[in-house]
């Protein structure tokens, strides 16, 4: 079994990721910003495993428990400040890209300087990479899904970064994970669509209205939204470990994109049956209350899965349905 660093592990995906790999029975270090290194914090399930540790490293001062680094056979790198937590101020939108840019400076200085057995770096981008599609979602689009064949036609790994706020910052933000491979390190980066969850993200902001038994469809409704389920990429970061072919990008998505109109009523009648009032928010409403976050509620972005699907990996949830499914009857 492998000893796996992970930082960011206090967030959604990470909590579900440290879950699945302590069940696999390997060991993981949990690198955050405070606290007794090796004392886990007072609301951790998995506060008595014995294969958890937790670590420190302060990224404002390029520096982290050395140990945490020599004992790490992989790093799976997921920090970074929430892009949909605040609204994009020009201070939000710094510390948005410089959490990212400066956390992976810091594991490349870790890693030239601490003697080290790591094998290899397993880091997180998003597929704000990406722009908008060529249409605002219709055109490959029935009953909501992409038709037959249709999830093969979207953004591939070789597009080129979007001249945006998120195109460049993960522009940016892989670029400076890049000089692990200088060290002899493998590189896997895992460009991540919406990850659906409960326990946080965008799924708990779309629930929010079905409590008053509502189903809030954005804008238009028929922009595209390429989605993953939380299982499955925490799968993919242990495929990734686990497959040494694996190197450089793929794209997070599952198989089957879908608009927001569907993903909305679908929740919907997973939650509410019949009894839901479905309602469109206005473009202009969503401007006002997001500022230029809008424009990424709004953005239609059908991104491909058939890098990763190639490479091996099975989706255990790649419709809609069967994500939520599997959310709803938890």
């Amino acid at each position: 079994m492998a000893t796996i660093m992970i930082t960011g592990g206090t967030g959604t995906v990470g909590k579900r990721l440290t879950e699945i790999l302590l069940e696999k029975r390997h060991s993981v270090i949990i690198v955050g910003r405070s606290g007794n290194p090796k004392q886990p914090p007072k609301d951790d399930a998995n506060s008595n495993n014995l294969n958890l540790t937790y670590a420190q490293w302060n990224i404002d001062a390029q520096s982290i428990d050395e140990w945490a680094i020599q004992q790490a056979d992989y790093i799976i790198h997921l920090a970074g400040a929430g892009v949909a937590d605040k609204r994009w101020s020009d201070a939000r939108k710094k510390e948005i890209a410089d959490s990212r840019i400066n956390s992976c400076a810091l594991i490349v200085k870790a890693l030239s300087s601490i003697p080290n057995k790591v094998k290899g770096v397993i880091s997180a981008s998003a597929i704000g990479w990406y722009g908008p599609d060529n249409h605002d979602g219709a055109d490959n689009v029935e009953g909501g899904e992409l038709t037959a064949g249709a999830n093969k036609i979207g953004f591939t790994e070789e597009a080129n970064p979007y001249p945006d706020f998120l195109g460049n910052t993960c522009k940016a933000w892989e670029d400076s994970i890049a000089p692990v491979t200088t060290l002899g390190k493998r590189l896997v980066i895992l460009r991540t669509g919406i990850v659906l969850s409960n326990e946080g993200g965008a799924l708990v902001e779309f629930k929010k209205p079905l409590l008053f038994k509502t189903a809030a469809i954005l804008g238009s409704g028929n922009q595209m939204i390429s989605w993953i389920h939380v299982d499955d990429l925490c799968n993919q970061y242990i495929y990734a470990i686990e497959n040494e072919q694996m190197n450089g990008v793929y794209n997070a998505v599952a198989p089957n994109p879908v608009s927001n109109k569907t993903l909305t009523i679908e929740l919907a009648k997973k939650i509410c049956g019949s009894f839901y009032i479905p309602f469109y928010v206005p473009a202009f409403v969503l401007k006002i209350v997001l500022g230029e976050m809008s424009i990424e509620v709004l953005k239609s972005a059908t991104v491909s899965s058939s890098k990763i699907e190639n490479a091996g990996f099975q989706f255990a949830y790649p419709t809609i349905d069967a994500a939520l499914q599997a959310l709803t009857h938890n």
